[in-house]
């Protein structure tokens, strides 16, 4: 899966990504109810099969389907009601904020009929201290890239360059960042 590419829809190993759906909606309910940010840590970390590191911050509620294969690095912040679909991979990098209401969707389906039920899958990556907009999505195979910002409600469908504001639907580039230091 994290290689890419389409899965079959009668793919024998199909059975197998249903039971870690399964056991990701079982773990999600505590996810869900927890009460503070290192409970959210705990269980955020069983899903993804990996610990989260103190610094990153994420507040609840917050989705996944499968969830082993996300990587979160440090010093992150993802607000409430994130939906990440992480069948074909998600990295967020250290220093990444991530606003309310943000899809990051690794999953798409073939155009024809015959075979829409099949996945086609891609990576996402999150690079270094970018910023996701509240309510932007992230479509499969997409690089954000190192100091980039996604502006809120934007549809990100191709790569975001290294210090580049992007916007829109689908989103372009407005502006690139100048860099202080």
């Amino acid at each position: 899966m994290l290689a890419g590419g389409i899965i079959d829809k009668n793919d024998p190993d199909l059975p197998k990504i249903w039971k870690i759906v399964a056991q990701t909606i079982a773990l999600s309910s505590a996810l869900n109810t927890a009460t503070d940010t290192n409970q959210i840590r705990t269980q955020l970390s069983k899903i993804i099969g990996s610990t989260i590191d103190t610094s990153t911050i994420v507040f609840v509620p917050f989705h996944t389907n499968f969830g082993k294969h996300t990587t979160i690095g440090k010093n992150v912040f993802i607000n409430h009601g994130c939906s990440f679909l992480d069948l074909g991979g998600i990295t967020i990098e250290d220093d990444v904020l991530i606003g309310p209401k943000v899809s990051l969707i690794t999953e798409n389906h073939p155009v024809d009929p015959a075979n829409r039920k099949s996945l086609d899958l891609a990576k996402i990556v999150i690079k270094k201290n970018a910023w996701i907009g509240a309510g932007a999505i992230i479509l499969p195979g997409v690089t954000v890239g190192k100091n980039a910002i996604v502006a809120a409600g934007a549809v990100v469908n191709k790569d975001v360059a290294d210090n580049t504001i992007v916007a829109g639907v689908p989103a372009k580039k407005i502006k690139k960042i100048k860099k202080i230091n």
